[in-house]
């Protein structure tokens, strides 16, 4: 047996509620229908701006990711070293800002589908809700792994790597500076 739905939170309730359906008259429900369905769509439009924002920054990182290693593969001393510092700092900076653009978008489905489960409640059927109990409410990971947790991942990959090319920038910046610098000075 199932537990049963947990209760929306008062605010949620309130801010929710509009005219009750003994004031609004006979096509309350019809409206309440048009409501839901519109307002899935708002929420499957968040979705796709989280994946056209996803493919932008994956593609900024990959073109990164090429540059140093056209630049690795070429004669790096040709390249100015505040160049060999700063690029893979742009990466990093990039991927910190992907994955708070992430975090955003993941709450603000999160927020969007506490609104539609609130909404199923003055619905004849509640699919979304059936749904998300189905697959454990996201807490049973062998029944549902949230892709939130998954994409998540991505960016801090990238940042690692842009860490690591960092460093190394700045040790060859650094021995190259020490083997230049006269002994005893």
């Amino acid at each position: 047996m199932t537990a049963p739905t947990p209760p929306p939170s008062a605010g949620l309730d309130a801010a929710l509620s509009g005219v009750p359906a003994s004031e609004y008259g006979e096509l309350y429900r019809e409206h309440v229908l048009e409501v839901y369905k519109t307002y899935l769509e708002l929420a499957d439009h968040i979705s796709e701006r989280r994946e056209k924002a996803n493919s932008f920054f994956l593609a900024v990182n990959s073109a990164i990711v090429a540059l140093l290693a056209k630049e690795a593969l070429g004669d790096i001393d040709k390249t100015p070293r505040g160049l060999q510092i700063l690029v893979p700092l742009v990466g990093i900076v990039l991927c910190y800002l992907w994955y708070r653009i992430i975090r955003s978008y993941r709450d603000l489905n999160t927020a969007k589908f506490e609104v539609v489960h609130a909404i199923e409640r003055h619905l004849p059927l509640r699919p979304y809700d059936a749904e998300w109990e189905h697959v454990g409410r996201g807490k049973d990971k062998k029944k549902y792994l949230p892709f939130t947790h998954v994409e998540n991942f991505v960016p801090w990959l990238f940042l690692l790597f842009h860490l690591v090319l960092a460093v190394c920038a700045g040790w060859m910046i650094w021995q190259g500076t020490a083997a230049t610098v006269p002994a005893g000075k």
